[in-house]
């Protein structure tokens, strides 16, 4: 089916601009991934895995900088949702169902992350010194704080499914819409590749973290790429295929 034989793209641009959409599409796509980034530097600075001590001191003597890392992600999950809904936006016209269901996946991965950021809240309550917890040991306290942060982990890839799997109907929308290069719809599905590697590897071969390596370059390469060509180029809208005349 000819996507440019009918008026519907031709309404959706006259309702909103597409440069506009996809401009702001671009917009919350990266100040996704910089939020996303940061919070995890954040993380990556106060949480040694493996050692209960140092990260329950770390967390105690920098509970600022941990709320702050804390409140950033979920920020974070709120960029990336409306940065779907931007793309909604922008490719429904392509295919509303497919589009509808990259949106609905990625509401789900968000869902899940949030829920999931209770377990990266929870060690400031373990370890808080509130008298209902006087009947642990310090090193015990410690020891379920570090518990929480390790579901924290595991429950952050299990968001990735989701994250996963909404790219591959974002990508294949991507590549038939014309509205950016092909290559970066192909990225966009390599995508979908590197991220089950990613969470199959964590899971089953958490030893093998080099296995994940290639997809996790093809991801920011993919992802940035999104990011930088909507927000900087926009969207090219195809003609429609001229009719000959006599």
């Amino acid at each position: 089916m000819d996507l440019y034989k009918n008026n519907e793209i031709k309404n959706h641009i006259q309702d909103i601009p597409p440069n506009k959409i996809a401009r702001i599409a671009g917009c919350f796509y990266l100040t996704f991934m910089v939020t996303l980034v940061l919070s995890s530097a954040i993380r990556s600075k106060l949480i040694v895995f493996g050692d209960a001590a140092v990260t329950a001191n770390n967390i105690l003597s920098s509970q600022g900088l941990f709320l702050s890392g804390f409140m950033i992600e979920i920020l974070s999950a709120v960029f990336f949702n409306l940065a779907a809904w931007a793309l909604y936006v922008l490719l429904k016209p392509v295919n509303k169902n497919y589009a509808l269901l990259f949106l609905l996946l990625n509401l789900g991965g968000v869902i899940v992350e949030i829920i999931n950021m209770l377990n990266l809240y929870t060690p400031l309550l373990l370890l808080s010194g509130a008298d209902y917890l006087n009947v642990f040991q310090a090193d015990q306290l410690q020891a379920l704080a570090m518990v929480s942060l390790y579901s924290y982990s595991k429950g952050f890839l299990i968001a990735q499914i989701f994250f996963g799997t909404w790219l591959l109907p974002l990508g294949y929308l991507l590549y038939k819409s014309r509205f950016v290069p092909k290559f970066l719809g192909i990225l966009v599905i390599m995508d979908f590749f590197g991220v089950l590697i990613w969470f199959f590897q964590s899971f089953l071969l958490p030893d093998y973290a080099i296995l994940t390596y290639p997809g996790l370059a093809v991801s920011f390469t993919a992802e940035l790429g999104i990011g930088l060509w909507l927000l900087i180029k926009g969207v090219k809208i195809p003609e429609p295929p001229l009719v000959g005349v006599n």
